[in-house]
């Protein structure tokens, strides 16, 4: 078996190898830290499964954001991705168990539909509410009050063309958001 050329990079040359689509450099980088992310994910989730799937998701981000990464130090970036991913995961894991609990429906997949849709929606409130002011009042008045255009421009004293600006505005928002999650299919509900 031989080694790969890229066994012998210093850190900041396998990030700029990676940069280039180098997936040599990536192997290496996987090789080189895998055990130190899985250990420090399953220390707080104490799953190995759960810490595999932080890791993998990480390495994933990694490979997906490789020619936008500015990182001083690869090891504190990954280990500090593999922390935030495992928090992320507790958090989503005892919600999930909480929705799970409030629910008293015996059938399971409907149970699950209903969390799925429960996640979305607090997801999607949650986007919403960081839109600016004027923004999020106009998308409320357009998707949840169900105005026209020219219902909201006569109601908020602005043009009509100002309230098309504020709800494209709003969809990209959304949209740039619900791909980071990978639920792009909702989008197609909203417009």
């Amino acid at each position: 078996m031989s080694i790969p050329k890229c066994a012998s990079y210093s850190d900041q040359m396998l990030l700029a190898a990676l940069c280039e689509g180098d997936e040599s450099a990536f192997t290496t980088i996987y090789n080189r830290y895998w055990k130190r992310l899985l250990a420090i994910a399953y220390s707080n989730l104490k799953d190995k499964t759960l810490a595999e799937e932080v890791v993998q998701e990480v390495f994933i981000s990694l490979w997906n954001r490789r020619c936008n990464l500015h990182v001083a130090s690869l090891e504190a970036y990954l280990a500090t991705a593999v922390k935030f991913s495992t928090f992320k995961s507790i958090h989503r894991n005892k919600r999930h168990a909480e929705i799970e609990n409030s629910i008293s429906i015996s059938d399971a997949y409907i149970a699950d539909e209903i969390i799925e849709s429960k996640f979305l929606k607090e997801y999607l409130e949650g986007v919403i509410e960081k839109l600016p002011n004027k923004c999020r009042l106009v998308f409320k008045l357009s998707r949840e009050s169900y105005l026209t255009n020219k219902e909201i421009s006569q109601n908020l004293a602005i043009s009509e063309k100002s309230v098309e600006a504020h709800i494209t505005r709003a969809l990209k928002v959304l949209k740039y958001n619900l791909q980071r999650v990978g639920i792009l299919v909702i989008l197609l509900l909203l417009s």
